[in-house]
């Protein structure tokens, strides 16, 4: 996602979400190994009400980002968080398509 992308497409969520008081946590892609449904630089915001705007992967791990975008709200502290295939599919969240995503998450402090 370009800077200008953001800028439209995910700046007026949050800048609605901090003008009504909630938190926001920022998820960007930060690393891609194989296939992935969204490149480095992708980005997210999720508000303290887990609304989000923007997609890190089209959907297949959002839920989970929301959750950790939750946590990261919580403690207060950015954390790297790794999605994709693993002997567990069945148990673990990851991508489809065969690829890894690295994700930097973020409490944005505006």
């Amino acid at each position: 996602m370009d800077t200008d992308s953001f800028l439209t497409d995910i700046m007026p969520a949050v800048e609605q979400w901090l003008a009504g008081g909630r938190q926001v946590a920022l998820a960007t892609v930060v690393s891609v190994q194989g296939t992935a449904p969204r490149r480095e630089g992708a980005k997210m915001a999720v508000s303290s009400e887990g609304e989000i705007a923007g997609s890190v992967s089209g959907g297949c791990v959002e839920g989970a980002v929301i959750q950790e975008a939750l946590q990261v709200l919580r403690k207060g502290r950015p954390k790297v968080v790794t999605y994709g295939i693993t002997p567990d599919m069945i148990t673990d969240v990851g991508l489809s398509c065969g690829g890894t995503i690295r994700v930097y998450i973020e409490p944005l402090d505006w």
